[in-house]
């Protein structure tokens, strides 16, 4: 009966959506007065009964009802209770179910909480986000409906993939989704903007929100997705430019580019088109990594849909959006003001130019994904992989640490590079002491992992430097998330480089109660022991590793799961102050006596997941204290009332 309720529940979510967009599209009719009021309540009830059919899907999943197909392929009567749960949105139809029951709900916040636009933006960005969201209906109601039945009923269900057993997916996929769905809102904002021709700071002061929100859970899904791969997979890597990996990538840099223009509008009336365009771009990305994810075309631990006609679904759903709203924005363009003007050597011009480079790594790292697909679909096999990524983004990289010295230091409209030369030189400065002192103490580290380093102290240095001559408790928040984001940045790259450059690795085929001697260490299997978990049966080993610290005890694991069945390598992580040590344990082919044992010594490795966890911290603080300024303006404008 719950099946049947969340079907239902989405149908009138559906409807909602259908009535919400012939509202928005009557408004300009003769009898808009009329209809237009009820684009906000069908906005709200949509999201109401979509988070209802969500939650009823969601029960289905922690009681493990096995008559209904979804619960059956993807659960199993005996998986701990977080995956059932998790398990919800651990597959194709549940995840899409996720998506649209975030978009839904996001449209219900705007038509609750929106005041900063005039009716005819909002009514217009509301029918946009009801077109989003009745593409998506159609998808899961005629393509992938999460709430069909099994008949007869599943004894004890598949099970979950084993890889997606894990803590990760009940945090990875949502922060990424709702970044996602941010991004549809500042693509409806913008899509609302072209419509009614006001594309000025009102308009932008309501997309940032949704903007700099998207920006924040796509770095914590990016960042925590790119761990639980680390630990997960046992390859040791932090970042395999995997095309779904840089499915979430792509619209993150777009994302990005959108955050600091969007802030320029609002606050300067500067880059109306270069922001609209970057908001149409985003979403673009978003929906281009949904189509890799869930098209088939890609066989990856991420990808879930391998059916060709829902993949054709979701391409004409891409092509259809995009199309349509770059369509729009080539016809509206003309209309758009001008905003006012400024000098390259200004904070604005630092801001462009941080964009066109984050702008070309996307197209980089858009024509690397998409060309293998393109090439195969034509009979050829081509494979890109991070050579390819790592020689074109990495000096883009490089200039972009350089802007960033400078760039938040600079003034609105128009500076000289004389004012901030000073600070500008202590960064430099100290960038080029770190970098020449590395290159004499440990030439065979790389010239990429040595600039890494060394950029990353210079971009630290300046990142306090907007904060040079002001009053520290008058500063507004906005500008101490600015310094906490980029401060962030420059860690994590610190981490990757050193990641980079300095790892060791120690590798050996050990019988038990064997050593080896290794470049970094002596490594020694103690003992190979059976282990056993809730839904799993493994093998543990006992490895005792000493690089001269003293030893340590790692105990990394072979996982053997029954339903579905897969064999799983579970990292031993240890983790200290200036690295971690990563160990894993195979058994040697054709020899039972023997066991493979990798120890890495990683220095400074969890820099890159503290820095990423900073950068979010700082958009948070900056979210918080625009949100706080818009509280106190209002509470003053209701003081100066009374």
């Amino acid at each position: 009966m719950i099946a049947e309720i969340g079907l239902a529940l989405l149908w009138l979510a559906a409807s909602m959506a259908l009535l919400q967009l012939v509202a928005g599209a009557l408004q300009f009719t003769s009898r808009g007065e009329l209809v237009a009021p009820i684009i906000k309540p069908a906005a709200v009830v949509q999201g109401f009964l979509c988070m209802l059919s969500f939650g009823a899907l969601a029960w289905l999943f922690w009681t493990t009802d096995l008559s209904v197909l979804l619960v059956a392929s993807n659960s199993h009567v005996d998986k701990p209770d977080i995956f059932k749960l998790s398990g919800t949105w651990g597959n194709h139809e549940g995840s899409m179910l996720l998506w649209v029951m975030i978009l839904s709900v996001a449209g219900a916040a705007i038509a609750l909480f929106e005041k900063r636009v005039d009716k005819v933006t909002l009514s217009s960005t509301l029918f946009a986000q009801s077109l989003l969201a009745l593409g998506f209906f159609a998808f899961l109601l005629f393509s992938s409906n999460p709430f069909a039945r099994l008949n007869p009923a599943a004894q004890s269900g598949a099970g979950l993939n084993p890889l997606l057993q894990d803590f990760g997916l009940a945090f990875h996929p949502p922060t990424l989704y709702v970044g996602y769905v941010g991004l549809s809102v500042a693509f409806s904002f913008a899509v609302g903007a072209l419509i009614s021709g006001k594309t000025g700071p009102q308009f932008a002061r309501a997309m940032r929100p949704w903007a700099l929100g998207a920006w924040i859970f796509l770095t914590i899904g990016i960042f925590a997705g790119s761990y639980w791969a680390y630990y997960e997979l046992g390859w040791g890597g932090w970042w395999f430019w995997d095309p779904v990996e840089n499915s979430s990538l792509m619209p993150w840099l777009a994302a990005t580019a959108l955050l600091h223009s969007v802030s320029v509008l609002a606050t300067r009336d500067a880059l109306r088109a270069w922001t609209i365009m970057l908001a149409l771009v985003a979403f673009a990305m978003s929906m281009a990594g949904t189509f890799l994810v869930r098209s088939g075309v890609l066989t990856s631990v991420h990808a879930f849909a391998v059916d060709p006609e829902r993949g054709a679904f979701i391409l004409g759903l891409l092509l259809f959006y995009v199309g349509g709203a770059f369509a729009l924005f080539a016809l509206r363009i003309a209309s758009v003001r001008e905003g006012k003007q400024f000098r390259f050597v200004s904070r604005e011009g630092a801001i462009v130019l941080n964009n066109v480079l984050l702008s070309t790594i996307l197209g980089i790292v858009l024509i690397g994904t998409l060309y293998p697909l393109a090439a195969e679909a034509m009979g050829d096999r081509i494979s890109v992989g991070p050579p390819y990524f790592n020689k074109a983004t990495i000096p883009l990289g490089i200039i972009i640490m350089l802007a960033l010295v400078v760039g938040p230091m600079l003034r609105w409209r128009r500076d000289t590079a004389g004012r901030v030369s000073k600070l500008a030189a202590i960064a430099f400065g100290a960038m080029i002491a770190a970098g020449v002192t590395l290159a004499i103490t440990t030439p065979g580290a790389g010239l990429f992992p040595i600039i890494g380093i060394a950029l990353s102290v210079g971009v630290a240095i300046a990142a306090f430097f907007p904060l040079v001559g002001r009053n520290l408790m008058r500063t507004p928040l906005t500008t101490w998330g600015m310094v906490v984001a980029h401060f962030g940045l420059a860690i994590s790259v610190f981490g990757m480089a050193a990641e980079s450059g300095f790892s060791k690795e120690t590798l050996a085929a050990l019988e038990i109660g064997k050593e080896h001697n290794g470049p970094d260490g002596k490594a020694g299997l103690a003992s190979v022991i059976p282990v056993a978990g809730e839904n799993w049966i493994g093998l543990e080993g006992d490895i005792r590793f000493d690089n001269g610290g003293g030893q340590e005890v790692l105990k990394p694991q072979i996982r053997y799961f029954s339903d579905p069945v897969q064999q799983t390598t579970e990292a031993a992580l240890l983790t200290k102050w200036n690295g971690q040590l990563y160990a894993v344990i195979a058994p040697v082919e054709g020899n039972d006596d023997k066991w493979q044992i990798r120890v890495w010594w990683k220095p400074f490795v969890t820099f890159i997941w503290y820095g990423g966890l900073i950068v979010a911290l700082g958009g948070m603080i900056s979210l918080f204290g625009r949100v706080r300024r818009k509280r106190r303006k209002k509470s003053d404008e209701v003081e100066a009332r009374y």
